[in-house]
């Protein structure tokens, strides 16, 4: 098991270098951010000196080794536009994203979780029907949309809940209940179809066949086994979302990391661009890293194969 861990935790660090590394140079990309900073009509010297401020007078690989050195420490520089510490600026937004993706989330695998489970202990009825008919529009609706239309109804029409923003209960709502609805959806049918692949697996027939109650043989025999690629997917949701939901954030004003990389992006503060996705691909692999872990713990054949 400690080989097991070391080995995934080795990829998790491979994979956290090379994102923050790709996103270094694709920033770069982007644009000159002195040209957009300083004001209109600013003259040579002035955009030399801002550069040379900034560090971005030195060639390309003597800033990225600068960079690396500072990133292990924790250091991604000054915002441009903030003038505070990228990493403070970005983990400020965090509570904001991980609020909402934890909700999103448990109301996800909650209704997911028990849409999907009835729908293939109910094989060939109205129940499975209707189940498998509301989770195929519930991935197939675009969240923009989706979102557009509950601001519309709850927000605007019924006046129940306010358009956007963040600081209570009632912000929360809307904005968790979109992102959760491609969640449960996603998780329903995996979820069915896991579960009716693994009924028909003779350890299912056997216990059966011993006379263990029906609950029992479900639980124990044919959930655990049917959990291994809900659990996948439930790792990537939850990056994805911890990650920051960029089109929900925006849509109702959320405050979030994927908002501000957004808004980074287009004003070229690659210090904030860079924390940004630094923080998202260390969450987003961290999940990955215990998914893995517990891939180990409900099949020990994966553990021994990663040996």
């Amino acid at each position: 098991m400690i080989r097991y861990v070391i080995g995934k935790l080795g990829e998790a660090i491979v994979a956290v270098w090379g994102v923050v590394t790709i996103v270094f140079f694709v920033t770069r990309l982007l644009g000159d951010p002195a040209a957009l900073l300083l004001p209109v009509g600013a003259s040579a010297e002035q955009l030399d000196a801002f550069r040379a401020a900034l560090g971005l007078d030195q060639p390309l690989w003597q800033q990225y080794l600068s960079f690396l050195g500072q990133a292990v420490q924790g250091d991604f520089g000054q915002s441009f536009v903030f003038n505070r510490p990228a990493i403070t600026v970005v983990l400020e937004r965090m509570p904001a994203t991980i609020t909402l993706a934890v909700t999103a989330m448990v109301f996800g695998v909650l209704i997911g979780g028990g849409a999907g489970a009835i729908a293939a202990t109910q094989r060939g009825k109205f129940a499975e029907f209707a189940v498998m008919t509301l989770a195929l529009l519930g991935q197939a609706t675009p969240v923009f949309w989706l979102g557009i239309m509950l601001i519309l109804f709850f927000a605007v029409d019924l006046g129940w809940l306010p358009t956007g923003g963040y600081g209570s209960l009632a912000h929360l709502v809307l904005p968790a209940f979109t992102l959760a609805v491609f969640v449960s959806a996603s998780i329903a049918r995996l979820l069915r179809s896991s579960l009716l692949d693994s009924m028909k697996e003779d350890y299912v027939r056997t216990a059966q066949a011993k006379g263990l109650p029906p609950g029992q043989v479900f639980v124990w025999h044919a959930l655990r086994n049917a959990l291994i690629p809900v659990v996948t997917m439930v790792g990537i949701l939850s990056g994805e979302l911890l990650g920051g939901s960029v089109v929900t954030e925006t849509v109702f004003a959320w405050p979030g990391v994927g908002r501000l990389i957004v808004q980074a992006i287009e004003s070229k503060d690659f210090p904030v661009v860079q924390a940004g996705v630094a923080v998202i691909a260390t969450v987003y692999v961290s999940i990955n890293f215990l998914v893995d872990l517990l891939y180990g713990v409900l099949d020990p054949r994966i553990r021994r194969k990663g040996q």
